[in-house]
C-alpha cells in the first residue's frame, strides 16, 4: 500500500494489526460479514473515504450483493433493497457517525433493539467505531487506491 502522506502501517504496526484484528472479529461475528460491509460502506460514504468506499463496495460485489443495492446504499432510506434489520443498523451507524448532531435518539436505539440482541448491538456499534477509525486514517493519510 502506498500513501500520499504518512504510512501508518509502517510507523504503528501494532496499532494497525489491532485495528485489523478487531475488524476481522466483526466480520466473523453474528451480524454477518455482509451487514458489516454495508455498515463500513455507508459510514465511509458519509466520511468521504474513497479508499474504504472502494474496498467495501468491491467486497460486497464479490460476496454477490446485487449492484442495484450497492448503487442505492447512500439512499437506503428510500431504497426497496434494504430490509428492516439493515435499515435499523444503517440508521444507528449514521447516528453514531454524525455525533456532532448529538447522541443517537432513543427511537433509533429502540429500532435497533427490535432486530438485534445485546451482543449484536455491541458488534454493530463496534463495526461503526472501527470504520470511523479507518476512515480517519484513510482521509487523513491518503492511501492510494489499489
Amino acid at each position: 500500500m502506498n500513501f500520499h502522506r504518512v504510512d501508518y502501517t509502517q510507523h504503528l504496526p501494532t496499532a494497525f494489526k489491532g485495528l485489523s484484528t478487531a475488524s476481522m472479529q466483526v466480520h466473523a461475528g453474528s451480524i454477518g460479514a455482509e451487514l458489516a460491509e454495508l455498515l463500513f460502506l455507508r459510514v465511509s460514504q458519509i466520511n468521504g473515504c474513497a479508499y474504504c468506499m472502494d474496498m467495501h463496495s468491491t467486497a460486497l460485489r464479490k460476496a454477490g450483493v446485487e449492484q442495484r443495492k450497492l448503487d442505492t446504499v447512500a439512499g437506503w432510506h428510500d431504497s426497496r433493497f434494504f430490509d428492516a434489520r439493515e435499515r435499523a443498523a444503517l440508521a444507528w451507524a449514521e447516528a453514531l457517525t454524525r455525533l456532532p448532531d448529538g447522541a443517537p435518539a432513543d427511537a433509533t436505539y429502540e429500532a435497533l433493539k427490535a432486530h438485534f440482541d445485546d451482543k449484536e448491538i455491541a458488534e454493530v456499534t463496534m463495526a461503526v467505531a472501527l470504520i470511523n477509525a479507518w476512515n480517519r486514517l484513510g482521509v487523513g493519510l491518503q492511501p492510494e487506491l489499489p
